[in-house]
């Protein structure tokens, strides 16, 4: 589809998680744009759920049709959150969190299973949290090469310590389809979690041996999953 013009009215725009902001998301943006779709990206604060919620409306509400909106770990939270949204016609996650009503991001990794990579996340600095750069590469970003991910670990984004406890109260997957795509070698979100959230998500999931950086190290099985997302809504409602 390379080089077709507008090949869907659905516009798509991608939430970043925590630590880090949208610029991650250049490759996937560049091949989808390639292919004719038009992109967006949300540049969330990450103080709170709910700032970054009304954060990533404002970019849905400015595509001038429907929306799929796209999230990576802790974007996966604010996708179920923002995603109740009427312009929004369905969720892709990126071994990102799919939490329930109720539920928040510390809810989900409150009692991780015996044998978990524990993500090496420093104590709180007023309010914010950020990960250990020694342990950076190793942790999140283990098939990005060793220069990316040391620029990663040294632009970390603090991410507000608030945000992790925001619950959700209306989770967008039980109303509106959703894709997920599993990493299995992630050493932030074990992949059994991402597999029971998928599930219960009731998601079309597909699995891809990578770090929790997937969006960056393999654009391309990102942007293909969005592809298939959006060509499976347009399907759908034909």
């Amino acid at each position: 589809m390379a080089g077709v013009s507008n090949p869907t009215e659905i516009s798509i725009v991608l939430v970043h998680g925590g630590f880090v902001d949208g610029s991650g998301w250049e490759g996937v943006y560049q091949l989808l744009k390639k292919d004719g779709y038009r992109v967006s990206i949300v540049q969330n604060p990450t103080i709170s759920l709910a700032g970054d919620v009304a954060t990533t409306k404002l970019i849905v509400h400015a595509q001038s049709g429907p929306v799929m909106l796209v999230g990576h770990s802790y974007g996966g939270a604010v996708i179920t959150e923002a995603g109740t949204d009427p312009q929004v016609v369905g969720l892709v996650y990126i071994c990102a969190f799919a939490p329930d009503t109720g539920e928040s991001v510390n809810t989900l990794i409150a009692n991780p299973p015996p044998g978990a990579p524990v993500p090496p996340i420093l104590p709180p600095q007023e309010g914010y949290l950020f990960l250990d750069k020694a342990k950076f590469h190793a942790s999140f970003a283990g098939d990005v090469d060793a220069a990316k991910a040391a620029f990663m670990a040294d632009s970390q984004v603090p991410w507000g310590v608030e945000a992790l406890g925001g619950m959700i109260s209306e989770p967008a997957w039980k109303t509106k389809p959703s894709w997920y795509l599993v990493t299995t070698d992630d050493k932030m979100i074990p992949p059994p979690a991402q597999r029971f959230m998928s599930q219960r998500a009731g998601a079309t999931v597909i699995e891809v041996a990578a770090s929790h950086s997937i969006y960056v190290s393999r654009p391309d099985a990102v942007a293909a999953l969005i592809e298939q997302a959006v060509k499976g809504v347009e399907m759908a409602a034909n």
